[in-house]
């Protein structure tokens, strides 16, 4: 079925539902109020002027989203692809990071992940489903004054459930195909009248998904454990201080790259001893996974005669080591080669931020200001093993960064009448990244042919600094209680850095520069009949300035530069609707029409007319929900299905580095005991079995293609304790 076919289906399905039979009474069929700290402030989703889309615990439950994959695909604007399990690549609105770009100890992402206002920076976080979360927001769109640092394209905000005054209980076990094993639990529990803890654990365990001929053991599994804890004390009504931890343990098999050869290519003699079979490799080795995180943070909020006072104190250290065979494949001599990628990383990371919430005049004049402090150290060695015709060689790249930023940020709302309200805000931030930066030949077969990219020995120090100003203006008008529209213009940006891996001391010494990215968007939010009805829609146009990119460059590696200019448009959409009592319906669509428009003149990788990377066209997600008393209890039913149009892996657009469009369908019925404290959930995800890739590395030289696979077809059950 094509995609035109698709799109035509979709729109006919919600044109039906909208025009159908409702029911008389809107009571048991109102749409829930959905309240969103997008703003840093309790609010209305449906009355801020900003694209965000929030999915609820019992949203994340319904759908069985167990990561941030799952939530781009039901997201309008998002998407999340994996260079390896725990490097994730964000791109919302077509701005997103390479690999090169956010691998390197100096690189930065393009969209961020916040978890309880923590700014999460390098090892990202573990599956949604190991906490206790309370709801996801996805922020579309440049957010740099409230939130500043590398939230050019938007950000996912991550809240937990806050620890509280009634005892609970929460366990769930799930058995799955590809062995897989996940237990869960949770427990709520006051201590005192006015000192609540809260706290969890979770174990996920599976076999791989894909089968190494090689050494015999399957590749690409999961064996992760996570623990939590918190404590929340509540002296009085004016004051709330919150002391939470979380540690995660992950220790698995890597992720080969399968290689896709193409014999009708010059050197496509190099395709042979390669399985056709997508899911099996020939990798040398079977590389592997490691990380640690843990978190500590503190939250104190305290009720004064100005407004809510809130202190956030984080410190995060990650640890994570890597190897990742990438050709896979038994080339034959005389023409073996090979690529070995050995990755250690300890990071350490420490942030505050202070912030007031205000309300004057009445409450005509609201609003947040403050300051942030962020620094991290970040100690990372990249080693680089290859092995070519002529020379076999290793080397190692150490990279000891210093990372600081601070910033001093306010945003106000001021209410012009009482159904339209001016938003101004701006942030002023200042960086500086200074760090080591080396690179040490440790072995070659042939001197003088080196095959890891580069020319001689270095070791370099670098600083820089850069500042930048981001603001935010907004117009919203309240037409009736159930519509507003708003206009909005906002600026954000992403860091500069360092080469992660060099040629030579003069690339690794020499900065690259900051993006930014201006965004102009004009959006409505509606609810219609009797609130059974809640449409969106959003239209936008970015306008994108020293783009960050990186291109393999054969027998050099991954060259970093602020290489173009870009600018994006796009249309999105968004509904829920309960046609009856016990069903509901709901979907978004998205139209992005991205294109690189201006080069560097300085740059040597220039791309004019080309699409940005991870940026379909069209993006479009449906939902169909059931529940029904029945005998025996409560059955409910869910049913999925995403699509997503083609799209790039890199800015040179070549048919080989190109994802073609797919479709996903995910499904989940479950019954519930009478009294609701039982549950047996049985699921399946990509029940299709679609392949998709999640990275394509194009070598041109030796007709290689080489692409790790999202994960196949999964199905299983789920059972559930609740009290």
């Amino acid at each position: 079925m094509s995609h035109r076919t698709t799109l035509k289906m979709s729109a006919a399905a919600l044109a039906l539902a909208c025009t159908g039979a409702l029911p008389a009474h809107a009571d048991d069929t109102a749409i829930e109020t959905v309240i969103v700290t997008a703003q840093k402030v309790e609010q209305d989703a449906q009355r801020i002027p900003l694209a965000v889309t929030a999915f609820s615990a019992h949203d994340l439950e319904k759908s069985h989203i167990e990561s941030l994959t799952d939530i781009a695909l039901r997201t309008p604007g998002f998407s999340a692809t994996a260079f390896t399990p725990a490097e994730l690549n964000l791109t919302i609105r077509g701005i997103g990071s390479s690999e090169a770009v956010s691998q390197n100890a100096a690189g930065d992402p393009s969209v961020v992940v916040f978890m309880d206002g923590v700014y999460v920076g390098r090892g990202g976080i573990a599956d949604l489903d190991a906490y206790n979360l309370e709801r996801v927001e996805v922020l579309r769109g440049p957010q740099g004054t409230l939130y500043g640092k590398n939230a050019a394209g938007g950000l996912v905000n991550l809240i937990s459930k806050k620890a509280d005054d009634e005892t609970s209980v929460r366990a769930s076990a799930t058995v799955g195909n590809y062995n897989q094993i996940n237990i869960n639990g949770q427990v709520n529990v006051p201590l005192t009248d006015n000192l609540f803890f809260a706290g969890g654990a979770s174990s996920k365990n599976r076999s791989g998904y894909e089968y190494n001929e090689t050494t015999g053991n399957r590749v690409n599994d999961e064996h992760t454990a996570t623990v939590q804890g918190q404590f929340r004390y509540v002296p009085s009504d004016d004051l709330e201080v919150i002391l939470a931890a979380d540690y995660t343990h992950q220790d698995q098999k890597g992720n080969p790259r399968h290689n896709i050869c193409n014999s009708s290519v010059a050197g496509g003699v190099h395709c042979v001893g390669v399985n056709p079979d997508p899911r099996v490799v020939n990798a040398y080795t079977d590389g592997y996974l490691r990380r640690d995180l843990a978190t500590v943070h503190g939250e104190v909020n305290w009720k004064t005669s100005l407004g809510t006072l809130t202190s956030i104190t984080s410190y995060r250290d990650t640890r994570i080591g890597t190897l990742t065979p990438f050709f896979s494949n038994p080339v034959n001599p005389p023409n073996q080669i090979e690529s070995t990628e050995i990755d250690s990383e300890k990071n350490k990371q420490f942030s505050q931020e202070v912030r007031l919430a205000f309300d004057a005049m009445d409450n005509r004049l609201t609003g947040v200001a403050g300051a942030y402090f962020l620094h991290e150290q970040n100690n990372r060695t990249e080693g680089l093993f290859q092995q070519f015709p002529a020379a076999t060689g290793f080397a190692n790249y150490p990279q000891d960064l210093s990372a600081r930023s601070v910033a001093i940020f306010g945003q106000a709302n001021y209410k012009i009448m009482d159904s339209l309200t001016a938003t101004f805000g701006a942030r002023m931030t200042w960086e500086n990244k200074d760090g080591e930066f080396a690179g040490y030949l440790v072995s070659t077969t042939v001197p003088g042919v080196l095959p890891p990219p580069l020319a001689a020995d270095y070791d370099v120090h670098a600083s820089k600094s850069w500042n930048a100003f981001t603001p935010k203006a907004a117009l919203d008008w309240q037409i009736t209680d159930e519509a507003m529209v708003y206009g909005s213009a906002s600026r954000g940006f992403k860091s500069g850095g360092y080469q992660g891996i060099a040629g030579n001391a003069a690339g690794a010494a020499t900065p690259y520069d900051p993006e930014y990215a201006w965004s102009y968007e004009l959006g409505t939010k509606t609810r219609w009949l009797e609130d059974r009805l809640q449409l969106n829609g959003d239209i936008f146009q970015t306008n994108y300035s020293g783009l960050q990119i990186s291109q393999l460059i054969p027998l050099v590696g991954l060259v970093i530069g602020n290489a173009a200019e870009a600018r994006i448009r796009g249309a999105e959409m968004e509904f829920v609707l309960v046609p009856f009592e016990h069903w509901q319906l709901d979907g978004n669509y998205t139209y992005l029409d991205s294109v690189l428009t201006k080069c560097n003149p300085a740059a040597s990788i220039c791309h004019v007319g080309n699409v940005l990377t991870r940026a379909p066209k069209n993006k479009v997600a449906l939902g169909v929900q059931f529940t029904e008393d029945v005998n025996i209890g409560v059955l409910s039913a869910r049913l999925d299905y995403m699509y997503t149009s083609k799209y790039f892996f890199e800015v040179t657009n070549i048919p080989t580095q190109t994802q073609f469009g797919y479709s996903m369908v995910d499904g989940r019925v479950a019954l519930s005991s009478p009294d609701d404290h039982w549950e047996l959930a049985l699921w399946g995800k990509n029940l299709g079995d679609k392949l998709v890739a999640t990275y394509v590395t194009a070598f041109a030289p030796y007709a290689q293609v080489l692409v790790p696979y999202a994960p196949p077809r999964t199905f299983g059950v789920t059972l559930t304790f609740k009290n």
